[in-house]
């Protein structure tokens, strides 16, 4: 991935370097003109404001608890925890018991119209991990076993419309 960012860069560096070269050997009088915005950013007064997920820190002299220093994510699972909602399912497992078909797919609950799953076989661990991208209007099949998998959508249905448009 490096190594890609490098030969990405490199183009541009290497024109950058030609166009400095240029730039002295000729007067600075008819150096092109440089675009800047300085139009001010905008935000919207629309509607409620979102729950930040940034805590407010510790006072001066003391240690701060968790739910003052944390951040992001971890914010967002200790402030569910504090209204009593489990905010990843950790505690919800999907069914390794039984083998998924096309008739009764193995159900996967997401919030997002696609997700990451990965299969280890019916009974459980019987063969190594194999990952498959589940997207909501589509079942997948593991290649190993052979179970079946669908995706239960609870997520916002205005999400899904457009969906396909940014890919």
């Amino acid at each position: 991935m490096l190594n890609a960012a490098l030969r990405a860069a490199r183009p541009a560096a290497l024109v950058a370097r030609s166009a400095a070269r240029r730039s002295a050997a000729r007067p600075a009088a008819r150096l092109p003109a440089r675009a800047l915005s300085t139009t001010a950013l905008r935000a919207s007064d629309h509607g409620p404001k979102p729950p930040s997920l940034f805590g407010p820190g510790g006072k001066p002299g003391e240690v701060p608890t968790d739910e003052e220093q944390a951040t992001g994510l971890e914010r967002l699972q200790l402030l569910g925890e504090l209204e009593g909602v489990d905010v990843f399912d950790m505690d919800e497992v999907l069914d390794s018991s039984r083998l998924g078909t096309l008739a009764d797919p193995v159900k996967v609950p997401s919030l997002a119209p696609a997700r990451l799953i990965g299969c280890t076989g019916v009974p459980a661990d019987s063969h190594d991990v194999i990952w498959m991208n589940l997207e909501h209007d589509k079942v997948r099949r593991c290649g190993e076993c052979g179970s079946v998998y669908a995706l239960d959508y609870k997520g916002d249905p205005e999400a899904l419309h457009g969906e396909h448009a940014h890919h």
